[in-house]
């Protein structure tokens, strides 16, 4: 596919969105920016929730492509994620349908499968051992149901209207991993933008699901996916190991905190602080 000159980013003011509207532009992107917040600094960006439908098709109109990062991105009750992740996603998936756009990037999340069991033993793990990009979803929050639910909507877009979808199941993407779990599922903001690009530019994607991170030494699940839409990740958590191991130690496997995908979000799930 054509590499997309215009392009919507939703939740552009967000930690992610932050990162790659600095980072994108260097792949020949002119972003259209769309947030509830807003940007400082640039005032053509679009401030309106996902719920003001006029304003959503508005964003939409003329864009050749979008990646979606908006909604909350912790647990909330369930009428919160409903409003902004269920029912937000549709209507960007409809104002996308009704414009014509061809290709959304969307964001899910690694917790739509968060209560899978994590890889056990030393890393580097065999790949016969890394978690397939088909396990059974298992959400370990209303969050993450609401991720399984935008990669059904994905998956009845492209069956239904032809309406092309990369979700990428996001491990964690800051400046560097903070946590000893983080080493498994940290992706570095450039090989975000590497993935992002290669999302939206490979061919025929259909609808397809990949794991979104860097090539870590100690990766839990199998990038096979990711790498066959042209990714190629350049980075390793590695680097930030011997000291995040030194302050938290290696994952406890009688710690219920570590032993699944998802973290802590299986069990004291950090909460959407609006």
């Amino acid at each position: 596919m054509p590499a997309p000159r215009t392009l919507l980013l939703t939740g552009a003011a967000g930690g992610l969105g932050t990162l790659m509207r600095g980072l994108l532009p260097a792949y020949g992107y002119e972003l259209r920016l769309f947030d509830a917040t807003p940007i400082e600094g640039v005032p053509d960006a679009v401030t309106a929730d996902l719920a003001d439908k006029d304003a959503l098709r508005e964003a939409v109109r003329g864009v050749d492509a979008i990646i979606h990062l908006a909604g909350i991105s912790l647990e909330a009750s369930f009428g919160k994620i409903l409003r902004a992740n269920i029912e937000g996603t549709y209507n960007l998936y409809e104002a996308a349908r009704e414009e014509g756009v061809e290709r959304i990037v969307f964001a899910s999340s690694n917790h739509a499968v968060g209560f899978t069991p994590r890889p056990r033993g030393q890393a580097p793990h065999a790949p016969s051992e890394l978690i397939p990009i088909d396990t059974p979803r298992r959400p370990d929050t209303f969050y993450g149901l609401s991720k399984c639910f935008g990669e059904d909507l994905a998956q009845l877009y492209w069956d239904l209207h032809g309406l092309e979808t990369v979700s990428v199941r996001i491990g964690s993407c800051f400046m560097e991993p903070t946590s000893v779990r983080m080493l498994s599922v940290w992706m570095s903001p450039g090989d975000g933008a590497r993935l992002f690009h290669a999302a939206l530019t490979a061919e025929h994607v259909g609808h397809t699901v990949v794991y979104g991170s860097s090539a870590n030494t100690r990766l839990w699940w199998d990038l096979t996916t990711a790498r066959s839409l042209g990714y190629e990740p350049q980075d390793d958590s590695e680097q930030y190991a011997e000291k995040l191991v030194a302050e938290q130690g290696e994952l406890d496997p009688d710690n219920p905190d570590h032993a699944h995908l998802g973290g802590h979000f299986t069990t004291n799930p950090p909460r959407w602080p609006y």
